[in-house]
Parts: C-alpha cells; structure tokens; sequence
C-alpha cells in the first residue's frame, strides 16, 4: 500500500515497486502479517498528519522472515516482529510484501506465536503488556486492590484485561459500549462500568477506589481516574482516544501519593520490548485471539 501526496491532495493505492525502492536498512523481512492500528487508519485517511513523508507505506507492525541480511544479529530465515520505531511515519513500514529496516528495530519472534497471532496482538498487546509490566515494577500486585482498565473494549484494554485477570488481579473494566459486557467478563474482568462515569468533569479528588488502572483514553477520563485512586495508586497511561488534554489537578500526586506513568511502545528499548513479548507468549491465552481478531485484505484498507 502506498501513500503519496501531490500538491497537498493524498491518494492511497495498491502498487507493485521493484525492491531497489526500498528504504535503507541493513535487514529486508518479507512481511507475513501486519496490523491494522488507529494510527494506521490516520495515516491512509489523511485525518491526522501521522506520516511525515511521502511517498510512505504504512503500517506500524510486521512479523515475517528474514529474506536478507548484513547484521550478525539475524540471518535468512529469521522469524522477526517489529512495532513501532517511526515506520509507517518516517519510514516504510508493514501494509506490504516486503520491508527493509534497521536490524535495531527487529526482535525475535517469540516461538509460542505464529505470524497471525502476533499480529492479532500487535502494538496494541504489547502496549498493554509494557502497561502491566510497568504497574508491576511500582508495586502493585494482586491482592493490592482492583485494578481499572479504560477502553476495555479495544485492542489495549482488552489485552490488559485478559493479562491482568491471567495475573490474579481483580479487574474493573471500562467502556463505552456496555454491549460488550459478556464478551469483557470472558477475558477476566470481575466487573464493567460505563464510560459515562468518568466523562464529565469531577472533583479534584475523588473517593478512593483504584490501587492501579490502566488508562487509553486520556482527557477528562484520565482526570477523574488519577483523582479516584487509591493512596499510592499507580495509573499506567498510554493513550489518547478521549483527548490530548489532562484537565487535572496537582491534588492526587500530592495528597494521595499517587503515579503517573507514561507508556511508550514506539521507541521502547528493545530488552523491554522481548520482555514484553515474552510476558504475552506467557500469560495470554491464545484462544481468545480469535474473539479480538478480524482479517482484512490490503484492498480492504483502502478508503
């Protein structure tokens, strides 16, 4: 999939490029799998100015085998995972048969995955999985108190749900389709709040709640999750589907002692990112991936 853009009018089609085109890299994959992410649909919709030049394949993931090589970390053969590191932004990326990067950007396929099921996880589980990780290395472990998770529904939310109920940890999820209720109470989650709750401005501090929440939404929701937290909660955000602002407070840092973490799945170092990985190949169960996941064709994409 290409996406070019003349005098200031972007078009999207499917083309056939001779390999020379390729961007540099010192690894080209031929890419099995990738995934269709909200960033991703920004990008081909032009509705946000996600790709930072032009011409540019999207993409921001791929899981495939190596075709070439001059890295002594991976040879032919090699199965890899990418996510992130600017490509479908900056540099071609994962909408197409073939990709060359950088070997920097690359990462073992975790044996337990196939191609397709790594990328029905994609950025989005492993965003979630840093999210976990993150609310585990400041402290908060089941038995701590229940854990709330935003966007319940959507890739992140549902992959942290499913890890965090894996994990023992009693989870409340949010979201804004209470249709999905059953569907959120299969991954784990002991119980589901609507969004409304926390959409509307609220007071600075709120009644304890939360020993740690998992956040995708930002804005006003984020707001009224940090002010409901209980003393020295932790909120892991990574997102910001309800809005770029943070209409807060310094009243729950201050008074409650309370966390704000910020999660970063672009440029994440890469022991963290295997860690991650190896934390998804552990603890989720594959069998729901198929409830999470829809195939679509590249032509499908395409607006």
């Amino acid at each position: 999939m290409l996406i070019e853009n003349e005098g200031g009018k972007q078009s999207v089609r499917l083309a056939a490029l001779p390999l020379d085109k390729l961007p540099e890299g010192d690894v080209t994959v031929r890419v099995a799998c990738s995934t269709l992410n909200y960033k991703d649909a920004l990008a081909i919709t032009g509705k946000s100015p996600v790709v930072r030049k032009f011409p540019m394949v999207p993409g921001i993931d791929f899981a495939g085998t190596v075709e070439e090589s001059s890295s002594s970390e991976f040879k032919r053969g090699d199965k890899v995972v990418l996510n992130g590191w600017g490509v479908g932004e900056q540099h071609w990326g994962g909408l197409a048969e073939m990709a060359r990067v950088k070997s920097d950007w690359l990462i073992p396929l975790e044996p337990a995955f196939s191609f397709a099921q790594a990328m029905s996880i994609g950025t989005a589980g492993y965003t979630a999985a840093l999210c976990v990780m993150a609310l585990e290395r400041h402290g908060i472990k089941p038995g701590t108190g229940e854990v709330l998770v935003t966007g319940a529904a959507g890739g992140v939310g549902s992959i942290a749900t499913a890890l965090l109920a894996k994990r023992g940890y009693e989870v409340v999820a949010v979201t804004g389709r209470v249709e999905e209720s059953d569907y959120l109470a299969s991954l784990g989650a002991r119980r589901v709040l609507p969004r409304s709750l926390f959409s509307e401005p609220g007071k600075p501090l709120a009644k304890e709640q939360w020993a740690g929440a998992v956040d995708v939404a930002g804005g006003q929701v984020l707001a009224n999750v940090c002010a409901s937290m209980k003393y020295r909660g932790v909120v892991a955000a990574c997102g910001l589907a309800a809005g770029m602002s943070f209409p807060s407070t310094v009243a729950p840092f201050i008074l409650r002692g309370v966390t704000l973490l910020g999660i970063d799945s672009v440029m994440c170092p890469r022991e963290e990112r295997r860690e991650a990985w190896r934390r998804l190949a552990r603890d989720l169960d594959l069998n729901r991936l198929d409830a999470m996941t829809e195939k679509v064709s590249l032509e499908n994409c395409i607006p």
